[in-house]
């Protein structure tokens, strides 16, 4: 009977009445899905739904496994989503997502069907309030500084006057023009070697890194210049690479990094040996102004001319004071003759003074080391030693003696203290049976009871006939 609250007020179904009747009427015949296809429908009705996706969230539970895609879960203050971003469209990403890090992402909605849960399929990613090549240069200027690519103490100081120089750089920019302009202006003879190769684009860095190779390996240069002109951030990423930096680290030849204007700052400038802000001031630092050397030198050969005058003007006092001091040489020559003879008389009988202390310090110590030979030693410890045998057999032979007597006599004082010898002179042992109890007096002892006495030599079983407890005998 149908319910009366189910109906109007002139007793006809309403809406909510015939709403329940038709879903009884389906349930009679529900369809039943297996796992696998609820979720494959629920797969479609999602990515129809949402084809792309802007999301805004927080990294956490980041992860990259071997085979470089990286997962992740996307999370606000109350809910939280997994992304995934396979390893084809993370290898365009300029840094490497971290947890906590704030992004925003583009994607598709998905369910990955072994587990039933729903993700979204990463296309793009990029860190919020800061660009995705800031953060890049960042995390890569933080990772080699802890290797040590940055440090002061490993850079190579550069020549102070190179010969040579190799340009790395775009044979077509500004910056070769500039650098060029300024080496004619100071340096005109230097010779300048251009290794043309591409700074801008995907394959500008290994460009640069194979000229710093080929010139370390076949060009001999004093410094090697890397170069090239200003750009935003994208137009200089090539110098913000890993691989350049290690390279520039591995040359043998120093390098100088000129990228971009003065407030520009690269990797690779870090990385050189020295930094230039522009290619201008490259070439500035590079060389010294020619006229400014000449001038210089012009100045020290003045300086150098002047002191040697000074100098040849008084040694030329000098001369002339020491020859009016100077008088005929045939006295002085006597003299030293004769002085000569006499350190010669006084070394004579100095040596053989010394030689004949010398042979008496021989003679001493070679009777000392007569007395003190190994042979006499040992003479005379064989010596000691037949002395000591003999004395030694002696004393065994008297300890043994003693000791032999003191054995005697402990076994006599044995024998004459053993019960049995106490036995053998007449005296016995009696003890009641079968108890076998030492009888110590006649108490306890009854006429008739049996008793065992011990002789001197075998023992007797006797039957008490009379107890007598007189103590006189």
């Amino acid at each position: 009977m149908r319910n009366p609250a189910l109906r109007g007020d002139a007793g006809f179904p309403t809406a909510s009445e015939e709403n329940f009747l038709v879903l009884l009427k389906d349930n009679q015949n529900p369809k039943i899905y297996n796992v696998t296809d609820l979720t494959r429908e629920m797969q479609d009705l999602l990515e129809d739904r949402f084809d792309f996706v802007w999301v805004e969230g927080e990294i956490s539970n980041f992860s990259s496994p071997a085979s470089g895609h990286y997962y992740m879960v996307l999370k606000d203050k109350k809910t939280q989503i997994r992304a995934v971003m396979f390893r084809l469209q993370a290898r365009y990403l300029k840094f490497l997502p971290e947890n906590g890090m704030k992004v925003i992402v583009q994607g598709k909605i998905g369910i990955y069907a072994p587990r039933g849960e729903y993700q979204i399929i990463l296309d793009y990613l990029e860190p919020m309030g800061v660009g995705a090549l800031a953060l890049a240069f960042e995390q890569l200027k933080k990772k080699l500084a802890a290797q040590g690519i940055f440090d002061q103490d490993i850079k190579k100081p550069l020549p102070f006057l190179p010969q040579r120089v190799a340009v790395i750089t775009s044979p077509t920019g500004a910056a070769i023009q500039d650098f060029l302009k300024v080496i004619r202006r100071r340096f005109a003879n230097m010779e300048i070697v251009i290794v043309p190769v591409r700074v801008q684009g995907e394959e500008a860095t290994q460009d640069m890194v194979d000229a710093l190779e080929l010139v370390n390996r076949e060009l001999k240069t004093d410094v090697i210049v890397l170069t090239r002109g200003g750009g935003s951030l994208e137009d200089l990423w090539a110098f913000n690479r890993e691989e350049l930096a290690i390279a520039i680290r591995r040359s043998r030849i120093p390098v100088v990094s000129a990228v971009g204007h003065e407030i520009d700052l690269t990797i690779s400038d870090l990385a050189a040996d020295l930094r230039a802000p522009t290619p201008s001031a490259a070439a500035e630092l590079l060389v010294v102004e020619k006229e400014s050397l000449i001038t210089r030198l012009e100045g020290i050969e003045k300086r150098l001319v002047s002191l040697i005058r000074l100098i040849i003007k008084d040694q030329k006092q000098e001369l002339a004071h020491l020859s009016k001091g100077l008088k005929g040489p045939g006295k002085r020559l006597a003299d030293t003759w004769m002085r000569l003879d006499e350190i010669h008389y006084r070394l004579d009988r100095m040596m053989e003074r010394t030689l004949r202390d010398a042979q008496k310090r021989l003679n001493t110590e070679v009777r000392t080391l007569i007395l003190h030979s190994p042979a006499n030693i040992m003479t005379s410890l064989r010596q000691r030693l037949d002395f000591q045998k003999t004395s030694l057999g002696r004393a065994m032979k008297r300890s043994l003696a003693d000791r032999n007597m003191s054995l005697s006599l402990l076994n006599k004082r044995i024998g004459d203290l053993s019960p049995l010898s106490i036995l053998k002179r007449g005296y016995s042992i009696t003890r009641r049976l079968p108890e076998k109890t030492v009888v110590r007096n006649t108490a306890g002892v009854e006429k008739g009871e049996r008793v065992q006495v011990l002789l001197g030599e075998g023992q007797l079983e006797c039957r008490v006939e009379e107890v007598n407890s007189d103590k006189e005998i």
